[in-house]
């Protein structure tokens, strides 16, 4: 078997305290859906798992009657996956929940360098879970909030029944100016279909590709005004990028870069440098790039300093050979980001 098959998918799972990460991770380890996940918490009694659904618990570990744990991280994140690895019977995935302040830079950072937890586990995606009605307070208050968005690769939008539906579109303006690229669900009493927040592969740009060819170009707000696109949930977007302008507290914007064929021996001497430099302010990073002499479309993406890249499959026929490339961070200089890709495309 190769590594991704026996690798176990991680979600990462951030939010506020009172956004609904409670509720989602009481579903997880008391619904009837037929999977074995192993969720890590920071602090068990913050979840306040109903005793009638404990089967068994050693010091660490409770396992739960439909199948599932759940432990809690005293000291090392490592240590415990790797305690969670060693348990007979294996899990069809792991849920790590940050504390709501936490920053989910580590913990994300953990699965995608340690190579001994690499080659067990694989980053499948970093969830954020938003309450709608608090979220334009939060984001004045605290940096961690807007991190935690720009981080994350799925949103899950959550108490929508809170707030006006006015409230509700300019809410998820702010979501999508300080991250485009994410996937939106907006739920009640964290009711996300749990498919649609664990095993997305979201974080694996290949596999996010497949599922979506669109991905990296859903909400380029260069390209809005030419025409009006819906995307899969079928809410209209072309509008929303009107409104980014009214979020003046947002410290955390995204750039978005569309060119031709790259030169590679400008394109990764350049798109290092920008990684070494910018590293601290860029949270995210994500790419294909079409190469000059190259068959296959290049993936890149990158946390922080961070940069991994792989050849991802062939461009097909017609398929037109353009690069794109999204940053996510602070203090981004859009225009000399802009000009000096432009400058790495074949002349």
């Amino acid at each position: 078997m190769s590594d991704a098959q026996t690798q176990i998918p991680v979600t990462v799972l951030t939010g506020y305290l009172g956004a609904g990460k409670t509720t989602l991770l009481n579903r997880i380890l008391s619904e009837n859906h037929g999977k074995r996940y192993a969720v890590i918490v920071n602090e068990f009694g913050e979840i306040g798992i109903d005793n009638d659904l404990i089967v068994e618990s050693d010091e660490e570990i409770y396992e739960m009657n439909n199948g599932c744990v759940c432990c809690t991280v005293r000291g090392d994140l490592i240590r415990v996956v790797e305690g969670l690895m060693r348990r007979p019977g294996r899990f069809d995935a792991i849920v790590v929940e940050t504390t709501g302040l936490a920053d989910p830079v580590p913990v994300a950072q953990t699965f995608f360098m340690d190579d001994d937890v690499r080659s067990k586990t694989k980053l499948d995606a970093v969830v954020a879970l938003v309450d709608a009605k608090h979220l334009p307070l939060r984001l004045k208050d605290s940096k961690e909030a807007e991190d935690q968005i720009a981080f994350a690769d799925v949103v899950v939008l959550n108490k929508t029944d809170l707030v006006t539906p006015e409230e509700l579109e300019k809410v998820e303006a702010t979501i999508r100016a300080i991250n485009p690229a994410a996937r939106i669900h907006r739920t009640q009493r964290a009711g996300v279909a749990l498919g649609e927040v664990l095993d997305r592969g979201a974080f694996d740009l290949s596999r996010a590709l497949e599922n979506d060819p669109h991905f990296l170009e859903a909400h380029d707000h260069d390209h809005d005004h030419d025409h009006d696109h819906h995307d899969r949930d079928g809410h209209d977007h072309h509008h929303h990028h009107d409104h980014a302008s009214d979020i003046h507290d947002v410290t955390v914007k995204s750039v978005s870069l569309r060119g031709g064929e790259m030169d590679p021996k400008k394109f990764f001497p350049w798109i290092e440098k920008v990684t070494q430099m910018e590293g601290p302010n860029i949270l995210r990073l994500k790419g294909i790039i079409a190469l000059k002499g190259d068959d296959d479309r290049y993936v890149l993406q990158g946390v922080h300093m961070i940069l991994e890249g792989d050849h991802q499959r062939a461009w097909k026929d017609g398929e037109k050979h353009e690069s794109r490339l999204v940053f996510i961070g602070r203090d981004l200089d859009a225009d000399r980001l802009r000009k000096s890709f432009e400058a790495c495309q074949v002349a």
